[in-house]
């Protein structure tokens, strides 16, 4: 085969396709890997069926994840593509997963520096061992002023959606993640992460807001700041004030129109932060608190703090700054030792709280927790009726929270042109207390027509349908009519 020029034509590029299952952390490293792939001469493709490779990022949070990732990992087969395991359950369970699974190869996040090499290898048939797991929490120092030099070290371990510079977007659409931190330095009993994340590592303030500026060029106005627990950032580098500092400086950046924080720890949760996030033009005042639960008493069996009075007054501060703040929790039923009483003082802080969207999930046992050997574990016939008792509750409360915002104003980030030929002018979105993955949409009639996606506009909201809002735009107002308010007439 020859070029046009006459001269032999190089191999074609081999084409790999990415799968990313679990939470937004894992799309970040994604796009990492990707960059990555496609600097060392691999073509992105979007289907298995057209790829030489099919890398599936999985997920290894809880028993239900790890189902799913197992699933896409066998789906990929199908293919007749070359099968790569990376992302958290890969990580977690290294070599017994690949003797579980001899279809794929499986990969940990020490090989993401590599991946073009480490993909290299098994398109060729080179043969590769999989890793031995490790407690990655112990590859590096306790001390902040120490772990923060380690990362530099060059055999320092591999944080994975640190090299945004490598970075290439595998999604569409005005809003994006971005990683401010890896690893969690926390130690609930029923939760394994920072055992295969590792410590808690802070990005430089420099380098998120470079990639918040990449982002910003590429078409996103709508940054969401994620990481295993954000309320840390700064922690392990000896400022807790980091995040309050960045928030602002990430707002002002020429085309970002909306900054949301995810994950943040209740804990953790200081008044300077609370603050800055409720009152801060240009940052959502949206708390994505992780609750899990509100018993004091089965709290603390969960190596977690407070109680449904603190979590309460976090709420009342919040609105008293901003009365239209959004917020979202997980919590977990049929924690081993859980009561009626529990169940029951779960229920009044949900009620009370009257939060905007919750995840129910059951509890379920994890390798390498506490929680594994501890008593009073639960029928899964019980923690099955707890979830969906709470569910039924959640889902009746939040669609009255949504009812309660008719009449508010909304600003809208239109994410979506719905119109048609004779319904112009309707676009679907989010609201600022609306998560754009996770937390219900706000469909918006009487969108000017030279709308573009990523812009926001201000609207009423005139209806809900469970969650969702059903809002009209909002004109601007006539040139006298501002003069006159801004006079105060």
């Amino acid at each position: 085969m020859t070029s046009p020029e006459g001269q032999p034509a190089g191999p074609a590029p081999r084409r790999v396709a990415v799968v990313t299952l679990g939470c937004a952390r894992n799309e970040v490293d994604s796009e990492e890997l990707a960059g990555r792939l496609a600097g060392d001469g691999y073509e992105l493709v979007a289907d298995g069926e057209a790829a030489d490779a099919v890398l599936v990022n999985t997920c290894g949070f809880i028993e239900s994840a790890k189902k799913d990732s197992v699933d896409a990992i066998l789906a990929a087969t199908d293919s007749g593509a070359e099968v790569i395991a990376v992302g958290c359950m890969a990580e977690r369970y290294g070599a017994e997963l690949a003797g579980a699974l001899p279809e794929a190869t499986v990969l940990g996040f020490d090989d993401y520096g590599a991946i073009g090499d480490r993909l290299d290898d098994v398109l060729t048939g080179r043969p590769l061992v999989p890793h031995t797991p490790q407690d990655r929490r112990t590859l590096l120092p306790i001390s902040p002023v120490q772990r923060s030099a380690a990362t530099q070290a060059p055999d320092a371990p591999s944080i994975p959606g640190h090299d945004w510079l490598r970075r290439k977007r595998l999604a569409s659409g005005p809003s994006a993640a971005l990683k401010i931190a890896s690893g969690c330095d926390r130690r609930c009993s029923f939760c394994a992460i920072p055992t295969f994340r590792g410590s808690f590592v802070s990005r430089p303030a420099g380098e998120v807001l470079g990639e918040a500026q990449w982002l910003a060029s590429q078409g996103v106005t709508e940054i969401v700041l994620v990481s295993e627990n954000s309320t840390s950032y700064g922690k392990d580098t000896g400022d807790l004030r980091s995040l309050e500092k960045l928030l602002p400086q990430l707002a002002a950046i020429d085309g970002v129109v909306r900054v949301r924080v995810a994950y943040l720890q209740p804990a953790e949760l200081r008044p300077g932060l609370l603050e800055v996030i409720a009152a801060t033009p240009g940052i959502a005042p949206y708390f994505d608190l992780s609750f899990q639960h509100s018993s004091p008493t089965l709290l603390r069996r969960m190596r977690r703090f407070g109680g449904t009075e603190d979590f309460l007054g976090i709420i009342e501060r919040a609105r008293a700054l901003a009365p239209g703040a959004g917020f979202r929790t997980n919590v977990i039923l049929g924690f081993p030792g859980e009561t009626e009483d529990d169940v029951a003082e779960l229920e009044r802080f949900l009620t009370e709280g009257r939060l905007d969207a919750v995840g129910v999930f059951g509890y379920s046992d994890e390798d390498g927790t506490e929680a594994l050997g501890l008593p009073g574990k639960l029928d899964q016939d019980e923690i099955d009726a707890r979830v969906r008792r709470i569910t039924d509750l959640v889902e009746e409360l939040t669609a009255q929270r949504a009812e309660e915002r008719i009449g508010s104003t909304a600003e809208v980030l239109l994410t979506e042109d719905l119109s048609v030929d004779d319904e112009p002018g309707t676009w679907a979105g989010h609201a600022a207390h609306q998560d754009p993955d996770a937390d219900g949409t706000t469909t918006v009639s009487g969108v000017p027509g030279d709308a573009l996606a990523g812009q926001v506009v201000r609207a009423e909201v005139v209806d809900t349908e469970g969650v969702d809002l059903v809002a009209r735009a909002l004109l601007p107002a006539p040139a006298a009519t501002a003069v006159a308010e801004t006079a105060g007439v």
